[in-house]
């Protein structure tokens, strides 16, 4: 496609035309020059093709395979795993003429909340970039399109089209920027998805700063922006800020509202160019690489998803070592979700499955249970029939499996959650069940993390998630030790909502939320508050043992443009085949800033035969030690000691060692007479610098430069102008101290330092 051309021969009316969509799911076609249409489908765990283009909510989608949600695949911390679903997904893209898949999420769950969560992979920005980043990568390797979204701050259900988040700007970069910028620089999506909510008080569609000043500019992002369907406020400003594509169709209307505001010299032509250019650019691409070849093979991508999802479920509980599960007992499966599992979410991403594997007709491979229902999922009351059928099959077995979980009516995209609990009634059945089987194993089937008051009464606790369409077979083959548990949390359980650091604000009040605990979310905030949560960030069992040893680091000291490499030995010590999630974590040990006891800097998979070990090696930047410094709008490293944990999970930490980076570009630094001495002695060549003074000012008295930490400690909230009056040595005075400052600041920013 010759773009300059076609460009040169479109029409004002043409180019308006082509900024919005045809229907909910095409781009327009221009018959005239040639342009073809291209359709976007839903995702992103499955692919969700609705067959016509009336209504995008009524109408049936295409029967399709339906892959465990994002929720389940950021616990597998496997960014091959996540890149060969992603190849899946893109083959089926070609198969069914999809151009773009709607996809991956990469919003931060700031809340179990959420109504959403279950699209989305992680509190930590850095997880959820690294899988994010896999997803975009396998399905764009198959000559097909992603859209990562939602582009920003889209972390509530509640007034989602409307609420402002407000946000600072350190907590913006560092937490909810930074799931998106990864994943922009190091995949390239074709498309970004800017989210419904305001950001700031600014609509995200037509928001300068997001779109052109970040997005584009800062992170030189080349692909397209797409407008969430129905998220357009001000099509005209959004042209300018950078919104290239609207959709759904808006008949027409914001088409017309962008030839006048041209014609009226409010917008320049060349922003429309530029939407229209990079849309025409989105088009070749997929024609370029449109295959007509491609077989769908749903039966082995059902065999994927069951692969998948044994890869992410989370062991998080083992007493006895109940699980696996001995065949030869007598067993019972109870709770509906064994014979009907929830295994996606509600809304956009449903998926119209062509096939649902449950564990009661997957275990019937394995063993014979007896199964009993003992709950319904339409409502939220206690069955008596059926929890008595449940209690009396608890009582006759030797082991009962209980599939309980949040129904759909408990979360879905559209509303949030209003507490963190399971449904009463399956409350009152894992209470009962327990009571009367000492041998009791809860399997949970929920987008978001739920509170657990049954823990200590239960042997077992596997989480599920939203598991995808084969969640039976994969539960069945980790439940009787065909899979050996491998899954981390990607978010953290708290013991109660309370302890959750959104707790005061969410949802916010009207249409402003205000994210008052800043970058504290997730295990940074349970980390800082020293909350012991129910579960931490990035736990999970196995049916095998890992030592950790030989942590090595390649420099001691290092300058922030440099790299440096982590190396650790890894050794199954049990007595089957496992696989560990290896995570290193990062401490700035003496910041001038408020910072996290430790951030998610690196993480592997690795797979280990018994007795087996392997070296694992991290590879650290600048961004695995810096923080957003907001006075030079940039990423800064202070000089400084940072600690290097290694272990297996955010509060099992098995390894330290240490690396001291220095910037190289360094921040000035300008003291003044009010500055305190506790900022003066922050740095080493203050510190000494401060000593010379004070012997200076002392001469002949012995308590100059000798001074104890002890004693300099009283400086350390006294500006140095008062060091005049609460001082009785006449050789301090102001003109001194004016000099000494004078002195400190040349030195302090010299080449020297």
């Amino acid at each position: 496609m010759n773009i300059d051309k076609i460009l040169a021969e479109m029409s004002l009316e043409e180019k308006a035309s082509l900024c919005s969509g045809e229907g909910f799911w095409h781009t327009k076609s221009v018959e005239r020059l040639d342009i073809q249409k291209i359709m976007m489908s839903d995702g992103p765990h499955g692919l969700r093709k609705v067959n016509e283009e009336r209504d995008c909510v009524t109408d049936e989608s295409i029967e399709a395979v339906c892959f465990p949600t994002a929720s389940a695949l950021a616990c597998s911390f496997d960014r091959d795993l996540i890149e060969k679903l992603g190849k899946a997904l893109g083959d089926e893209c070609q198969a069914e003429g999809v151009a773009v898949i709607l996809g991956p999420g990469a919003n931060i769950k700031r809340s179990p909340l959420c109504g959403r969560n279950f699209e989305y992979f992680s509190e930590d920005p850095y997880l959820s970039t690294e899988m994010a980043s896999a997803y975009i990568k396998g399905v764009q390797s198959r000559g097909v399109g992603t859209s990562l979204k939602h582009f920003a701050l889209n972390n509530q259900e509640y007034r989602g089209m409307s609420v402002s988040a407000e946000v600072d700007e350190r907590t913006l970069r560092e937490i909810y920027l930074a799931s998106f910028e990864g994943a922009v620089k190091n995949a390239k999506p074709w498309t970004v998805m800017c989210s419904y909510n305001r950001v700031n008080g600014v609509h995200s569609s037509e928001n300068p700063k997001l779109l052109s000043n970040i997005l584009r500019d800062e992170w030189e992002y080349k692909g397209l922006v797409v407008s969430d369907w129905g998220a357009v406020d001000n099509r005209v400003n959004g042209i300018k800020a950078g919104l290239d594509l609207e959709m759904p169709s808006s008949l027409g209307k914001n088409d017309k509202f962008i030839v006048e505001a041209v014609r009226l010299g409010k917008l320049d032509i060349k922003d429309v160019d530029k939407c229209v250019r990079r849309i025409l650019e989105l088009i070749d691409k997929y024609e370029d690489g449109k295959k007509s070849n491609i077989i769908w093979d749903k039966e082995k991508h059902n065999k994927l998803a069951a692969e998948i999802e044994s890869e992410c479920m989370v062991l998080l509980k083992n007493e006895g070592n109940i699980l696996p599960l001995d065949r030869s007992k007598k067993i019972a499966f109870i709770g509906r979700f064994a014979e009907s599992p929830r295994y996606q979410g509600g809304g956009s991403s449903h998926i119209n499955s062509y096939k649902v594997t449950s564990a009661l007709e997957a275990v019937k491979d394995i063993c014979k249970v007896t199964y009993a229902e003992g709950y319904n999922t339409v409502e939220d009351e206690t069955d008596d029939k059926l929890l008595s059928e449940a209690v009396q099959a608890a009582k006759e077995c030797e082991i009962a499996v209980l599939f309980v979980g949040l129904p759909d009516l408990f979360e879905s995209e559209g509303y949030d959650r209003s507490h963190l609990r399971l449904p009463e009634c399956q409350i009152e059945l894992i209470e009962r069940v327990s009571e009367v089987n000492e041998n009791t194993v809860v399997v949970l089937h929920n987008g978001s993390a739920v509170e657990m008051p049954f823990a200590d009464n239960v042997k077992g606790i596997l989480e599920a998630y939203l598991g995808g369409q084969a969640v039976g077979q994969a539960e069945v083959n980790i439940l009787f030790g065909k899979k050996n548990p491998s899954g981390k949390l990607a978010e953290t359980f708290p013991r109660k909502l309370s302890d959750n650091p959104s707790y005061l604000n969410f949802p916010g009040e009207g249409d402003r939320v205000r994210y008052q605990e800043g970058i504290f979310v997730g295990y940074r905030y349970y980390d800082k508050k020293e909350i012991e949560p129910l579960y931490p960030f990035g736990y999970g069992l196995s049916y095998t043992t890992f030592e950790y040893k030989d942590i090595d680091i390649s420099k001691s000291e290092m300058n922030d443009d440099e790299e440096v490499t982590v190396t650790v030995t890894v050794k199954n010590t049990g007595k089957i085949k496992g696989k560990e999630i290896v995570q290193l974590y990062v401490n700035d040990e003496q910041s001038s800033v408020i910072r996290p006891i430790k951030e998610l800097k690196g993480f592997e998979k690795v797979m280990l035969n018994p007795g087996e070990e392997k070296k694992v090696a991290f590879v650290l930047d600048k961004r695995s030690f810096a923080y957003y410094n907001t006075d030079i709008s940039d990423w800064y490293t202070e000089y400084g000691k940072y600690n290097i944990f290694v272990g297996s999970s955010s509060r099992d930490i098995r390894l330290k060692t240490c690396v001291y980076v220095a910037p190289t570009n360094k921040i000035r630094v300008e003291y003044t007479l009010n500055s305190t001495g506790g900022d003066v002695m922050s740095t080493e060549m203050g510190k000494e610098l401060f000593k010379e003074f004070l012997k200076e000012v002392n001469a002949g008295i012995n308590s100059g430069s000798d001074k104890s930490e002890g004693e300099l400690s009283m400086y350390n909230e006294l500006p140095l102008r008062a060091m005049v009056s609460f001082s009785d040595n006449a050789n301090i005075t102001r003109e001194k101290l004016s000099q000494f400052v004078k002195r400190l600041n040349i030195m302090i920013n010299s080449d020297l330092y």
